[in-house]
């Protein structure tokens, strides 16, 4: 919904308190345990905030429909998905998966943030890297799926990459090199993992931060 005190930027927005009631379910128990004992959030109505203004001047949406737009002037069929892309990264990858398989063919796009329940160790990689291999772990040996994901600042958790590009072969390559697709994400190391199946991409910094891109190709007759 673009409220500014969710942005990540949004360091000068008041925050309702909401959101820090949800971060223990998703941090590591020793971070968990040190925002308890954080200073108080500043009040709203703190004299701080009151000459500071706050804009929204482009959020997802805008980044989603500016792929869109790309995707059909390189002459793809393409369908938005105007739902929130939210919520657990696995559980969301099996849906991007059964939506794109039960799609029409050409690219689908959404956009949003997923959330991963981190490791108390947790090794390379981001939410977008993790999701990619939760997707290549359930399009193994199709050959007319694919799938991007990548954070639109260019910058995916730990590590330079923006994300990754996976198809029905990602698994079979990263199992070449000894390495095991279940363990990689049970660690919250997927970058690891798409790091030698060949999969990472990385852009540098995009100078903007507009939430997460998922982009999912099904290339019709296969």
């Amino acid at each position: 919904g673009d409220r500014p005190s969710l942005i990540g930027s949004g360091l000068l927005v008041p925050d309702a308190g909401d959101k820090l009631a949800m971060l223990p379910d998703i941090l590591p128990l020793w971070l968990a345990e040190s925002l308890r004992h954080a200073p108080a959030i500043p009040d709203p109505d703190e004299p701080a905030f009151a000459g500071i203004e706050t804009h929204v001047v482009a959020g997802g949406p805008d980044c989603r429909r500016a792929a869109v737009l790309e995707a059909q002037r390189l002459g793809y069929p393409t369908t938005e998905h105007r739902d929130c892309l939210s919520g657990d990264t696995a559980e969301q990858a099996g849906r991007l998966v059964s939506m794109v398989r039960s799609g029409v063919p050409g690219a689908h796009v959404w956009s949003g943030e997923t959330t991963v329940k981190l490791p108390e160790s947790p090794g390379r990689g981001g939410r977008n890297q993790h999701l990619a291999l939760e997707i290549a772990r359930r399009i193994a040996g199709r050959h007319d799926l694919l799938f991007l994901t990548g954070a639109t600042d260019g910058c995916d958790g730990t590590g330079n990459d923006a994300g990754a590009l996976v198809d029905g072969s990602t698994v079979a390559r990263g199992v070449a090199r000894n390495l095991d697709a279940n363990v990689c994400l049970a660690m919250a190391d997927s970058g690891t993992f798409l790091d030698a199946s060949g999969d990472l991409f990385a852009t540098g910094p995009t100078g903007t931060n507009v939430a997460d891109l998922a982009i999912g190709l099904k290339v019709a007759g296969q």
